[in-house]
């Protein structure tokens, strides 16, 4: 299913060309692996989920391994919460994961290149109110299918139209809909990089107190199978681990992600070592046994000035060296006082001895 919908709107009074993924999610009154929709801007409430030919069968998603060339027949169920009938336009377009990594599928107004193509589904469904409408799906795979993962989506959406403050008509498209997954048979190779690493200092100026490091990298899927990602962050014996456990991270084949981790208390020693270890591991689809990828590692080092810590250091030298001034001072003067008065009781002395 999409687990985050979003809104696009258009200015523009031709439907087709616009598109978006609206609605709340609300799994709490969902259905179960589904994704439940409600327009706005109208009473109607909806879900697609994947389904068997009688009806909903769980599943949060559809994915399916196939040879090139191969067909399988797939199931969707809509379902109407509203108090009428609503027509449902249905569309399949290629997959992708957003920079959040939650998934989503093209809009309207761009044209699938990819799995979507490999979709044949009816144009629209009618559901009557408070009614499921199982809906049949072919996915064929080409002959040229290259082995791996390729990622598509189905939506069910409808029509809407609003005034914007310019007094213009905006469409709407609201949709909801599930992704699909599809893995070609043939040769699995994994492959991920690490990219365009980026840093970012915070001194604390307080000189007793450690900074804090931003790091940023890109995380490549150069292989052929879909990854999920982990990994952890080393700077000077400080480690963050990433991303965090409730957002899990899945990379598409030939997707980049941009990946940004917070290291706490790292203290600035001027060059910091730093090491990025990312450790993909490859998605299991059904009975197949993947072939592993080892850990990616990336080590650079990250200047990092103590300023704090230099300015309170020329501060207590220049403290000492005040007080080792003053007491040089002092002893010349002492020194000159007694040198004096040595010279005064030398003189009296010779005055004393000139009398007659």
């Amino acid at each position: 299913m999409f687990p985050h919908l979003a809104r696009r709107q258009a200015r523009t009074l031709l439907w087709g060309a616009v598109a978006l993924l609206a609605g709340s999610v609300l799994a709490s009154t969902g259905p179960v692996g589904g994704a439940l929709a409600s327009d706005p801007d109208s009473p109607v409430t909806w879900s697609v989920q994947p389904s068997s030919s009688t009806g909903p069968d769980g599943r949060p998603w559809i994915e399916q391994t196939l040879d090139p060339g191969e067909s399988a027949m797939e199931h969707l169920a809509v379902r109407n919460f509203s108090d009428h009938a609503v027509n449902f336009r249905l569309v399949a377009a290629d997959g992708f994961f957003n920079k959040n990594g939650h998934f989503n599928i093209l809009p309207s107004d761009q044209t699938s290149t990819a799995a979507g193509t490999w979709i044949d589904i009816s144009d629209s469904v009618d559901v009557p109110a408070g009614a499921t409408v199982v809906v049949p799906l072919t996915i064929r795979v080409p002959e040229t299918a290259q082995p791996g993962d390729h990622a598509a989506g189905v939506a069910a959406s409808i029509m809407s139209t609003s005034t914007a403050q310019d007094g213009s008509d905006v469409g709407v498209e609201s949709r909801v809909g599930c992704r699909i997954m599809i893995r070609v048979t043939g040769e699995l190779a994994p492959g991920a990089s690490i990219d365009n690493v980026t840093t970012t200092y915070q001194t604390s100026w307080n000189p007793f107190v450690p900074g804090d490091l931003t790091v940023e990298f890109d995380v490549t899927n150069t292989g052929n199978t879909r990854l999920r990602l982990t990994g952890v962050t080393t700077a000077a014996g400080s480690e963050t681990r990433f991303p965090p456990s409730d957002q899990p991270q899945e990379l598409l084949v030939g997707e980049a992600r941009r990946m940004s981790v917070a290291i706490s208390d790292v203290w600035a020693t001027v060059l910091v070592p730093l090491s990025i270890t990312v450790d993909p591991e490859v998605v299991v689809v059904g009975s197949d046994s993947p072939p592993g990828l080892a850990a990616v590692e990336v080590e650079t080092t990250v200047v990092a000035m103590p300023w704090p810590q230099l300015a309170l250091l020329i501060g207590v030298a220049l403290i000492a060296v005040a007080i080792l001034w003053r007491k040089g001072r002092s002893k010349r003067h002492l020194e000159r006082l007694l040198h004096d008065a040595h010279e005064e009781g030398r003189r009296s002395v010779l005055t004393e001895q000139d009398r007659p």
